[in-house]
Formats: structure tokens, sequence, C-alpha cells
């Protein structure tokens, strides 16, 4: 279904209500999300509406020919924008997880297998899934993802998350893991840190099931606004909560039951309540 710009989230809301037998996607934009739409998507993220919102962010909009986005970075110059952008850019990740979102993930269109395996998780989650796609556009905005797809800069720019491993990333070693790590600060934010100088066991473990989405909401802090130079990767959050339209269902069913001792049933009862008049 092709829906009114920005106004997505809000359509799927009602279709996954009234169809439970349906899978709901939204296939959405960082322009028509995170602007016009805004206000849609952070209220079916709170809600926990049972859809999957695919967001293909290139920091840019594509479609109406290279405009600036809210996730477009700051001096970004631009046909709008043409002596640089002066907003300061959406961190999507960082916008779910304020909105209480249950599942909230990133990965790269050009990572095949890291976006299958996303997108399955996503599919299987009850409530809402976010996916954050970073999506290269060669036509207005080629080059913004340079450095998670370039070989030789990728591994220090791309930190991996991996429900109940340390968070490493860098170089390599022989075990598997990076030289470089995410530890707690005493300040209670998330720092980079040498593996070499901490060890293993003084890194952060990724929890990706812990009900408070405080540390998740710290990590996607690290992703820096310009070029991407440090960029978190993976499954942010992934937690179980009842679904919006599950309990909207069931209090239609609750409502539509016949009261004991009445010819009608509750959903009758409560449109008929309170101040009603007749038109002839």
């Amino acid at each position: 279904m092709h829906s009114i710009h920005g106004r997505a989230p809000s359509i799927a809301t009602g279709i996954a209500t009234a169809r439970e037998d349906l899978s709901v996607w939204v296939v959405t934009g960082d322009g028509d999300a995170l602007s016009i739409g805004g206000n849609h998507l952070i209220h079916a993220l709170r809600r926990n509406v049972n859809m999957t919102i695919l967001l293909f962010n290139n920091r840019i909009y594509g479609l109406t020919k290279g405009q600036y986005s809210p996730t477009s970075e700051i001096g970004k110059i631009t046909k709008s924008t043409p002596v640089g952008s002066l907003d300061h850019p959406f961190n999507p990740v960082s916008l779910a997880l304020g909105a209480e979102a249950t599942f909230v993930a990133r990965t790269i269109d050009s990572d095949r297998k890291h976006l299958t395996t996303v997108l399955a998780a996503a599919a299987a989650h009850r409530g809402t899934s976010l996916v954050e796609i970073y999506q290269n556009c060669p036509i207005f905005n080629d080059g913004a993802f340079d450095a998670i797809k370039d070989p030789d800069t990728k591994d220090h720019a791309i930190i991996p998350l991996e429900h109940g491993q340390p968070i490493t990333f860098g170089t390599r070693g022989t075990d598997g893991h990076g030289d470089k790590g995410l530890t707690r600060s005493p300040g209670g934010s998330i720092e980079v840190v040498d593996v070499a100088q901490t060890g293993l066991e003084a890194l952060l473990v990724h929890d990706a099931h812990h009900p408070d989405p405080s540390t998740a909401f710290a990590i996607s802090r690290l992703t820096d606004s310009g070029y991407l130079n440090r960029s978190p990767i993976g499954i942010f959050r992934q937690i179980q909560r009842p679904t919006y339209d599950d309990l909207a269902r069931q209090q239609v069913t609750d409502a539509r039951a016949t009261a004991e001792g009445s010819d009608t049933d509750r959903l009758t009862q409560l449109i008929n309540a309170g101040d009603t008049w007749t038109v002839v």
C-alpha cells in the first residue's frame, strides 16, 4: 500500500490492529520518517504495534533531488543548504530507544549476511521492530558511508554488537576479538579503551534483552554525526512487552461479551451510554 508521505506508521497501525493475520512492514526513509512523519513514528514505537519498520537512511532527500535531511551532518552542502546545513542531525537509533521501542537495530545495505540476520530477527519479533539501514545514495550523496564500507577503515569504524559477547572492534586477533573495546566510564558514559591494557574481563558485555534501555542508548551515542568514523551495528534492544494491537483486539472482544442478565453486549452499552440524542 502506498501511503501518505510520512504517515505510513499510522496507516500500518490501523492495518495491524484490524488484520492480525497480516505481516505488516513499513518501508520509509530518513526524510519522511524523521521530519514530517516524526510524530507518527515515535508513537508507533511507544505503542509497540506489531509491525516491522525499515528506515533506509541515506542522509539526504534522494527522491526529491538532494535536499538535506534530518540525518544530514552539520555543514552539509546541498541544493537547499548551499552554504551548509545548520541543523543538528537526529540519531535514529537513539530516538527509537528514547521512545521505548522494544526492538531496535542498525545494519548496512551492502552487508547481505548481517542485513539478513537482523531482518529475520525483526520479523520474528512480536511488537514494533525498527531497523535503521545505512543506504548509500550514489546520485545525491555518494560516499556518505565510506568509513564503514572501505576495507581499510571499516574494522575501526564499525562496532559490532552481539548479545552476550564483550563489545570489541578494530584489528582482530587470533581469538577473534578486536584490539579496541567499550567500558563504562566513572561518569557513567561509554568509552573506548585498548583491550591490551584493560583485558577482556573489563569490557562491557552486550545485553540486548535488558529491560532498561539506558546502556543501549549510551552505546548508540557513540555514533558520530559527521563521517561515521565510529558506528555501532547490530541489535541494540530486543525485549518483550504487550503489543497495542493485541490489547486493542482484546478490549473489543471483552466489550462485545454480553453482560450477565443483559440482552445487550457491553459495546452497545458503551455506545449508548452518557449523553445521547436522536436525529430526526
